[in-house]
């Protein structure tokens, strides 16, 4: 879907950025410490460790944080830690879900509904616009890792059940339960991904302008600045000029 891979391509921009950079390590250190309080410390025993570690990885994450971050877990740091997921929607209408992880439920939704009135949103029940999802894995490889053919080839072998192919990369979709069999199988065909985690993939999307998207970035970026807030979707659809623009 066209909208979603250019919100990845903004992420992983934005990722670039050094505050944002330092934040996101942040964020995937505290995935790592949840999953592994969650599991097994060890991530060959723990599929949500190994993927938390995998996607912290993939954005260069120290590997002595990525072991600090498992140690928490067996300190006990993360048992507070509850996984809340907000939904709501955006400027134009756009539907938005907010993954947290939160040591304080109420802080986290008064946050979170605070920052939609601000930026022209409104918060919602939970399931006012999951239905506007599918809860999907995705792995995502480098365009030099073969031509579309190939990779679908090895993304179907694998059990995966679509592939995306462009000139920036191929996009690899499968069930979120098959997510770490599927990306095992991948990493034997194909090597290290480029990143593979689980995701809101949206069924159905809203078509934004220039200042319908400049407006909605402002919302995402107020979002993903709380601490508590993990991970940020948006179903929105935007041409190459509009993205270009922003």
């Amino acid at each position: 879907m066209a909208g979603h891979s250019k919100w990845a391509n903004i992420q992983h921009r934005k990722g670039r950025q050094d505050a944002a950079r330092s934040k996101l390590f942040s964020k995937l250190s505290k995935e790592i410490t949840v999953a592994a309080k969650m599991g097994d410390p060890d991530p060959e025993k723990n599929p949500r460790l190994r993927l938390a570690v995998k996607e912290a990885k993939s954005q260069s994450v120290p590997k002595d944080v990525i072991e600090r971050a498992i140690k928490k877990s067996v300190a006990g740091d993360g048992d507070d830690y509850e996984e809340i997921r907000y939904e709501g929607y955006g400027p134009n209408g756009v539907a938005v879900i907010v993954e947290a992880m939160t040591d304080n439920r109420n802080r986290t939704a008064s946050t979170v509904r605070s920052t939609f009135s601000k930026n022209g949103g409104n918060l919602g029940e939970t399931g006012s616009v999951g239905f506007m999802f599918d809860r999907k894995g995705e792995v995502t490889y480098p365009a030099t890792v073969g031509d579309a053919d190939a990779v679908f080839e090895a993304a179907i072998e694998a059990g995966a059940e679509d592939v995306e192919s462009s000139e920036d990369g191929h996009i690899i979709w499968c069930e979120d339960t098959d997510l770490n069999e599927v990306s095992n199988a991948l990493e034997a065909a194909l090597g290290e991904s480029d990143s593979t985690k689980l995701v809101w993939k949206p069924t159905t999307t809203t078509e934004m302008d220039l200042e319908g998207m400049q407006k909605l970035m402002k919302l995402i970026d107020a979002l993903e600045d709380d601490d508590d807030v993990q991970r940020v979707t948006a179903n929105f659809e935007a041409s190459d000029e509009v993205m270009e623009q922003l």
